[in-house]
């Protein structure tokens, strides 16, 4: 085990569970344990006052499922990893959080109702240890919600809902894909489920599912390290669908064909697999692909050959053959990570793409291009470290999962100032800390996962300073501290290396280290502002004290 540098325990993340899905051999989730201790802050909207919190932003944040409305598509909800539900009316444009009643706020899965739109499902993770999780549901367009959890799982335990399908002929009907405990369904609404499990593994984790809505009765699920499951008896009964597949594939996504339901994708961590003859045979379609990993799956109903997929690591792609080959389409998306992927039915060249901090993106030509569509939806990034402007009060910094945020008008409004950041250990930018040159104070230093960043002109641009910093597996820094005396002399605290310092703003680094335990996590730093030769660090070994800089 690891420690995170929020004095939470984390894991390095399984390279077949993309961040924010359960591991199945830890039950924790990479990068968001802090979501969890804040999630009861985030339940409740608040006006700024004395005593009271509100957020500003940033903007965006990790979006694991989108939905649009059928029969009002400019009508969507955006399922988050710690901020429940938000809800747009006009395409995106402003997103407003729709929470009442929802006590778990990570968000896996949404279905709508076709027939009566007001009426939708989202499947959710237990927040807290007394928190069902499990499905609820809104009668009334999201205004409020109501557990429908009766015979859903382990209820003990709570109900890890990470997929929903809903019969578009039978809207009553709905199939949940669960973690650890396969698939239940119900044909009443929600008012009971009952397991529906006969042939599938034990205890198996259900991440996706697709419904043939010509022959409704027909199901496939797709699972973590036993590939696809398939039935043709609404649930009665499943078997492996898996020849051609790989042995012990992850199944992140499923598409089928509207046109010619015995087509079907399957995203996994092999790539993309496609199976023309309903699933009883399948055949890797990944070139073009640069990844492996693929989360999201959309075919565009008017043009079935073209298909796009959602990945792990570069983004979005797009196919106009089938799958025959594919070209990326990440114009404007600023990360890789594309968790959700939806087309509007009324309009197919407009799409939406969900991401790991950087929130909703649209696009309006078939993946040309894409725009940040987060106006409002606020509360969804981690922030670990901030720091001001000694010179101009009102110009804030924030280090946190997405990269550098830099506001001016005092955190009314912010925006990413990312140019230069890179993260070369794991997808997605993370900034655990943030520190202020005070004599110059256009000059930054940003450090996270990829190490130290250095900028010179208040954030627009950063360059990589790591000469002489270990890498374990990194470098990997929690902690910055400036000399107030000598700003050229920095402190930066480590993962498992412990402290270097640097007397040349940051243009080389040795290890400070003598008297530190080997292997040291520093998560903290501070310099005696009266005697800078002195200076604390908190560790995982409680804190330490140097009186000689």
């Amino acid at each position: 085990m690891r420690k995170h540098p929020l004095g939470a325990i984390w894991l390095q993340r399984d390279p077949k569970n993309p961040p924010g899905r359960l591991n199945l051999r830890t039950g924790l989730r990479e990068g968001i344990i802090a979501a969890a201790l804040l999630a009861a802050v985030f339940r409740g909207e608040a006006s700024a006052g004395v005593n009271t919190w509100t957020t500003n932003g940033p903007e965006g944040g990790w979006i694991i499922s989108i939905a649009i409305d059928p029969q009002t598509p400019a009508t969507l909800y955006a399922g988050t990893v710690s901020r429940g539900v938000f809800k747009s009316a006009n395409g995106g444009g402003i997103w407003s959080p729709i929470n009442a009643g929802l006590t778990s706020n990570e968000v896996n899965a949404l279905a709508i109702d076709p027939s009566a739109e007001a009426t939708l499902y989202v499947g959710t993770f237990p927040a807290t240890s007394s928190d069902p999780g499990g499905v609820f549901k809104s009668t009334n367009g999201g205004a409020s919600w109501t557990a429908v959890n009766a015979g859903l799982a382990d209820t003990s335990t709570g109900a890890y809902v990470s997929s929903l399908a809903i019969d578009l002929s039978a809207p009553a009907t709905l199939y949940a894909g669960t973690i650890n405990q396969g698939v239940f369904k119900t044909s009443n609404g929600g008012t009971s489920w009952s397991a529906a499990n006969t042939g599938m593994p034990a205890n198996a984790f259900v991440r996706s599912l697709a419904i043939d809505h010509s022959t409704p009765a027909t199901i496939y699920a797709g699972t973590d390290d036993a590939g696809v499951y398939k039935t043709t008896d609404g649930g009665a009964s499943w078997t492996a669908a898996n020849a051609g597949l790989p042995t012990g594939t992850f199944v992140y996504a499923l598409a089928i064909d509207p046109s010619t339901p015995a087509t079907l994708y399957a995203g996994t961590d092999g790539g993309v697999f496609k199976s023309i003859n309903g699933g009883a045979s399948w055949t890797a379609v990944n070139n073009g692909l640069t990844t492996d990993r693929v989360l999201a799956l959309a075919i565009d109903p008017s043009l079935p050959a073209t298909v796009y997929a959602g990945s792990l690591d570069d983004g979005v792609f797009k196919s106009t053959n089938g799958g025959g080959n594919w070209i990326p389409v990440n114009t404007g998306l600023t990360e890789g990570y594309a968790d959700a992927l939806v087309i509007d039915p009324s309009t197919p060249s407009t799409l939406y793409a969900g991401a790991f901090t950087s929130g909703v993106a649209k696009s309006t030509n078939g993946g040309g291009s894409w725009a940040a569509m987060n106006t409002g939806l606020t509360g969804g990034i981690l922030v670990f470290s901030l720091a001001a402007d000694p010179s101009a009060p009102a110009t804030i910094y924030g280090g946190g999962n997405g990269g550098v945020y830099k506001s001016t008008n005092s955190g009314g409004s912010w925006r990413a100032v990312n140019n230069g950041l890179t993260n070369p250990l794991f997808n997605g930018l993370r900034v655990f800390a943030v520190a202020i040159d005070r004599s110059t104070p256009s000059t930054l230093y940003a450090a996270g996962y990829g190490g130290i960043f250095k900028s010179t002109n208040a954030g627009d641009r950063w360059t990589a300073a790591n000469t002489g910093l270990a890498a374990v597996p990194g470098p990997i820094v929690f902690s910055l501290a400036i000399d107030p005396s000598a700003t050229s002399t920095v402190y930066a605290g480590t993962y498992r290396t412990g402290v270097y310092k640097s007397t040349d703003g940051a243009g080389s680094w040795t290890a400070a280290n003598a008297g530190l335990p080997t292997g040291t996590f520093v998560y903290a730093l501070a310099i005696d502002p009266s005697t800078p030769a002195t200076l604390y660090a908190g560790t995982d070994g409680g804190v330490f004290k140097s009186i000689n800089g």
